[in-house]
């Protein structure tokens, strides 16, 4: 089947002779004529089975005919991240560059009233994430009721991303009268309860089995240690066993973290590589994408927001330095090649610790992954798997059990022992406890004035006396003085100033 029997328009063809598209892909070839009829579809594809032609192609076509009103869009295209929806706006523009239409692109990260003043002119086509969408439709700059085509594309990753609620009201916003075109790789329960909502008699396109991997692709495991610095040296070693036929590729990592460790790691040791991750802001993000098109970064160090949908056609090899949390993203990532009939390579580290992970991920794809290098006994791996990793904060942190069962949240200290008694605190320690009570600096030193003071007048009445008696009073004096010193250095320590003048014995 050729894209002339689809029924597209002519202007249509001529942008994908231009595209260099010789023939349809399975989903295109399901999903564009009931899309031209007006019938709801329901497209399960894995990335890169070319989904974003089968619903931009038949929605040009309907473009060609009427125009849009100021803040009223034609059609609607949600994507669940900034990266998607830019590279959709991308297909548009080449795909519809003989057609007339405005295209609005509402991301954020972008200035909001540059996309309200396009919004205003009148927008064929909006393509947005749920969040900056709501924000438009909150503030009275668009208007839903005017919608004849919804997609909703990637519809499980907008499940992992939690933005099934904003698409709930959303499309109670869209006239009942819309068309629907609902993509997904996987269909999980809640997906599935989504497309009873939102479809009526949806035409079900299936270009290959949900959850499963392209054959072009060639699958490994790798046995890595479970430390930090061991596991990113085992990492080295194998992008460097790999560099024959390596075009570029792409390093998974589970946490943003470690997306820049890793990418801090292999450019110290000579490694071409970029990270990109959701802390980073919506410019340098696509900066990053561009320079990895481009060829100028080898290597991209990624969390899992660039998992799914992104178009990079040249990437030959992915490498997951974490294992993927869940089964389906395992299938998401090593979907960054192979795409389109092209050949890739895919390479998952594994610890002992990801044992129980992987055999859910063959598992779900229905096949076994071979080793390279050493690979582990079936004993190993059913004993690691039956091994629980320990619960965060265990023995070695706060919550550690001390004697008697009872953890630190008791009135104990942090080594889980009851505090000691006043009975039991040494001197020296007493002493020290003590301090804090003395009286303030000023307060003792108008005490320590007075007591010279008077100490200088009991000196002048005792030079009146006879010298014997005054070597007699002197001799007397000398223990009372150090007496009276240690009592005064009690009183200021603990009274207060006015309790700490010397009585006077005349």
């Amino acid at each position: 089947m050729t894209f002339e029997e689809l029924g597209l328009s002519e202007k249509v063809l001529k942008a994908v002779a231009d595209a260099g598209f010789s023939e349809p892909t399975e989903i295109q070839k399901g999903a564009i004529p009931p899309a031209l009829a007006a019938q709801d579809v329901l497209g399960l594809a894995q990335t890169g089975s070319g989904k974003t032609a089968a619903f931009a192609l038949p929605m040009l076509t309907r473009l060609e005919r009427g125009r849009a009103r100021a803040r009223m869009p034609r059609t609607l295209i949600l994507e669940p991240t900034r990266e998607l929806a830019a590279q959709v706006l991308d297909a548009f523009e080449e795909l519809g560059k003989y057609h007339k239409i405005n295209i609005a692109l509402l991301i954020g990260g972008v200035s909001f009233d540059r996309q309200s003043r396009i919004i205003d002119r009148g927008a064929d086509v909006v393509i947005a994430t749920p969040g900056r969408l709501m924000d438009h439709v909150e503030r009275g700059k668009l208007l839903l009721n005017a919608v004849e085509v919804l997609v909703i594309d990637e519809a499980d990753r907008m499940l992992d991303m939690g933005f099934i609620p904003d698409i709930e009201k959303i499309v109670k916003m869209l006239p009942f009268t819309r068309q629907t075109l609902f993509f997904s790789a996987t269909m999980p329960a809640e997906i599935k309860r989504l497309t009873e909502q939102f479809l009526h008699l949806p035409v079900t396109v299936e270009a290959q089995p949900p959850s499963s991997t392209a054959e072009t692709i060639d699958q490994k495991l790798v046995l890595a240690p479970s430390d930090d610095k061991a596991k990113r040296e085992k990492l080295r070693e194998v992008l460097r066993a790999h560099e024959q036929g390596l075009t570029n590729a792409i390093i998974f990592a589970n946490r943003k973290k470690n997306v820049e460790i890793l990418r801090k790691s292999l450019s110290k040791h000579g490694f071409n590589a970029g990270s990109l991750h959701g802390d980073m802001d919506q410019y340098a993000r696509l900066d990053t994408l561009t320079a990895f098109r481009d060829g100028k970064i080898t290597y991209l160090v990624a969390s899992d927001v660039a998992a799914r949908g992104l178009d990079i056609p040249a990437v030959s090899h992915v490498f997951n330095y974490d294992a993927p949390v869940s089964p389906e993203d395992y299938v998401h990532r090593i979907g960054r090649t192979g795409r389109a009939g092209r050949e890739g390579v895919a390479v998952t580290l594994v610890t002992p610790d990801d044992f129980r992970v992987m055999k859910a991920i063959e598992k779900l794809i229905g096949k076994e992954i071979p080793w390279e290098g050493h690979a582990p006994t079936e004993e190993e791996i059913e004993e690691a798997s039956r091994r629980k990793r320990p619960a965060r904060g265990g023995a070695k942190g706060r919550g550690a059990r001390g004697s008697g069962g009872r953890t630190s949240r008791s009135r104990k200290g942090r080594t889980g022992k009851p505090k000691a008694q006043a009975a039991d605190v040494p001197r020296e320690e007493s002493s020290v406890q003590e301090k804090p009570k003395r009286a303030p600096r000023t307060s003792r030193g108008k005490g320590a004035q007075q007591a010279r003071a008077s100490a200088g007048k009991t000196r002048e009445t005792q030079g009146k006396k006879d010298t014997g008696q005054r070597k007699e009073d002197a001799r007397a004096a000398k223990p009372a003085n150090k007496a009276s010193g240690r009592q005064d250095s009690f009183h200021e320590g603990n009274m207060p100033a006015f309790l700490a003048r010397p009585v006077n014995k005349d």
